[in-house]
């Protein structure tokens, strides 16, 4: 990678316990399993609950499709070995030609990669070792792209763990590998993404008019405690988006940077449920030329886009449309955790047959032009 020309050096960001609840993922996975949650598909995905087989699409979009490079999948299962965590059996055991036949069978036409964010990229090898698997997955994910043409995208992720080496992640991810957006995790340690240390990344990105898919993770301090004794990921990943959603917010991000494109994974986690009581605390305080929401809470909350992966409930998404126009969601399944058909639970909303397609895939070729192709 280049230098970026011209940048001052910034100091590397401390994130504490970077990956302190790593293993929900895997908990969550194995109590599926064991509590019968969904019908077991292969390659370890969760059906949503009386799901019929979707019919394929015109075109369906998938912005939510996780990916695994053989030499990440490696350090994953020696990072899990090290913690004595049983090895994570959905990630482990993917491979390019089974998530492609995957796809094929469950009519998506193109999936966006992205990684999960559990364990990220560090683990636990520092800055240094974070933006050489970060360097490493970008490269694995633009090979993918480049195989099957018209097939994928990319999300291409970031290690966050060192300004200068972050940015020059960034310069190379656009500039070299052409990637379509930039994969960002909720939190990273003891940090979400309003942090005062993430300005510069996210003035790059804005100066770049990026298009940024964000991923939640379980918050590293305190998950035990928390969770009330079900698996962490089913109620702190999505507090968690609603974290640094409303970091981003009350930190003037949203309000400064205006050209970033925000994609929020599973419709929002709690922003559809909690907006009317964030605007009822700091509405006042927003609006205004100086205001961090000059237009208002909500009319942020309407700018941002969200994606349907996990959110297809009928609860869910009256919530969601109830907040924002049809406009800013995407089809998002997160797989290989959850099953690529979820496009049926969408039908199942007796949606008009417009509103569906740009869901499908209009509203992320808007984001994405050249998925259009």
């Amino acid at each position: 990678m280049r230098r970026v020309a011209g940048r001052e050096r910034h100091t590397s960001i401390d994130h504490g316990a970077a990956c302190g609840s790593c293993t929900s993922r895997r908990q969550f996975l194995a109590g599926a399993a064991a509590l019968g949650v969904g019908a077991a598909l292969p390659g370890g995905q969760v059906s949503a609950q009386g799901a019929a087989p979707a019919a394929p699409a015109a075109k369906l979009i998938d912005t939510h499709h996780h990916f695994y490079p053989p030499a990440y999948q490696k350090a994953w299962g020696e990072w899990e070995d090290r913690r004595k965590i049983p090895h994570s059996g959905v990630q482990l055991a993917w491979t390019r030609d089974n998530a492609f036949e995957a796809m094929d069978k469950a009519g998506i036409t193109t999936g966006v990669l992205s990684l999960p964010s559990t364990p990220g990229v560090w683990f636990d090898g520092g800055p240094e070792a974070a933006h050489a698997m970060a360097q490493l997955a970008c490269e694995f994910g633009a090979d993918m792209v480049r195989d099957r043409r018209g097939r994928y995208g990319l999300f291409a992720p970031l290690s966050m763990l060192d300004v200068d080496m972050t940015l020059k992640e960034i310069e190379y991810a656009f500039d070299t590998l052409k990637a379509d957006g930039i994969n960002l995790q909720s939190n990273y340690g003891d940090k979400w993404l309003g942090h005062p240390s993430y300005k510069p990344i996210l003035e790059e990105l804005n100066r770049r008019k990026a298009v940024i898919f964000v991923h939640p993770l379980v918050a590293s301090c305190c998950d035990a405690q928390l969770s009330v004794g079900t698996f962490p990921a089913v109620i702190e990943v999505p507090h968690d988006t609603t974290r640094t959603v409303v970091s981003l917010l009350l930190s003037g991000a949203f309000a400064r940077l205006r050209d970033i494109k925000w994609l929020f994974s599973h419709g929002g986690g709690t922003i559809p449920f909690l907006a009317g009581r964030i605007e009822a605390f700091y509405d006042q305080k927003a609006r205004g030329p100086n205001g961090f929401a000059p237009d208002g809470i909500e009319a942020e909350f309407r700018r941002l886009y969200y994606d349907t992966a996990n959110a297809t409930h009928p609860a869910a998404m009256a919530a969601l449309q109830k907040l924002v126009p049809m406009s800013q969601l995407t089809y998002g399944t997160d797989y290989p955790y959850f099953a690529l058909d979820q496009i049926a639970a969408l039908r199942r909303l007796n949606l008009a047959a417009a509103d569906l397609e740009v869901i499908a895939s209009s509203n992320i070729e808007r984001l994405i032009p050249r998925l259009s192709a």
